[in-house]
């Protein structure tokens, strides 16, 4: 049993990934294209504002146009789709990301269908999804490719591992299942139907924990020497402070193996994952694409 986990270096992966997507990058310059994106956000969720910064500078240094679409909270579903329509047929956006959560009155699953498959960056839109299904992905749901690039980090041998993640959304906990089962891993996948999570966790290799609760993983939740990735981002009040924490209480870095802080983890990688599909994306349009 380890005396303290490994923290996984989140920001140390994105570097390298960073470094791939400027090489993409700059050889579709060469050819005379520029990569742009478009962050698309309805009303404002604080805990996402650290991801969204992100967004901003990483895209400025690779030489990315990077815009921020701002609309009110009480935008409605047919105003939403219309600007997203609008922006799948504007030629000077190559990539559109749709900022989570969405207020109420907006359905995530509508609006996703409406997003051009090949300027959706973040590899949400139903025929995006579908091919990673199949086995043939052409842009990857970002965080669940991130959270893959931080377990290949650990040296972990997912042949056969015993995976457990919790959390089951469209965009996060399925697609990492998918990623997972790909590589032969056995995957058990918990939600808010599951009777006992911690029956399923204190059995896993690797935990994958993505539910936007902050402490629902702890200590005695996981088994000495585990892989443990906290995709969770959180605003929480301490002490008159207000402090970013994920899904998995601190006292788990005592039990993992291997544990992504937060923040500092999957974070930096998703951002970078993100970059790269946008020059990806940017690949598979007009002529470029053949």
């Amino acid at each position: 049993m380890p005396a303290v986990a490994q923290l996984i270096d989140g920001k140390a992966i994105a570097a390298g990934i960073r470094r791939e997507a400027e090489r993409e990058v700059q050889a579709l310059r060469n050819l005379g294209v520029v990569p742009s994106l478009v962050a698309v956000e309805v009303g404002h969720d604080a805990a996402s504002e650290l991801y969204l910064r992100r967004q901003e500078r990483s895209c400025q240094r690779l030489e990315i146009a990077y815009q921020r679409l701002r609309l009110p909270a009480d935008t409605t579903e047919v105003a939403l789709r219309r600007e997203i329509g609008h922006l799948n047929r504007r030629e000077d956006v190559t990539g559109v990301i749709l900022q989570v959560p969405l207020p109420s009155q907006i359905n995530p699953r509508v609006v996703r269908r409406d997003l051009a498959p090949e300027k959706d960056v973040e590899g949400v839109n139903p025929q995006n999804l579908g091919s990673l299904l199949s086995g043939h992905p052409s842009l990857v749901p970002c965080t669940a490719a991130a959270a893959l690039a931080c377990i290949e980090s650990t040296g972990l041998d997912l042949r056969g591992a015993d995976a457990v993640v919790v959390g089951h959304s469209e965009t996060v906990g399925k697609p990492i299942a998918i990623l997972l089962m790909e590589r032969l891993a056995t995957v058990t996948t918990c939600h808010h139907g599951t009777r006992d999570v911690a029956s399923h966790t204190r059995c896993a290799d690797l935990v994958v924990v993505a539910v936007g609760r902050p402490g629902l993983i702890t200590a005695d939740m996981i088994k000495d020497g585990a892989v443990v990735i906290d995709i969770g981002i959180n605003e929480i009040e301490r002490d008159g402070e207000t402090l970013v924490v994920g899904d998995v209480a601190p006292n788990v870095v005592n039990v993992a193996g291997w544990l992504t802080p937060v923040p500092g983890g999957v974070g930096p990688v998703t951002v970078a994952m993100l970059l790269r599909n946008t020059a990806r994306a940017l690949a598979r349009q007009g002529p470029l694409a053949g």
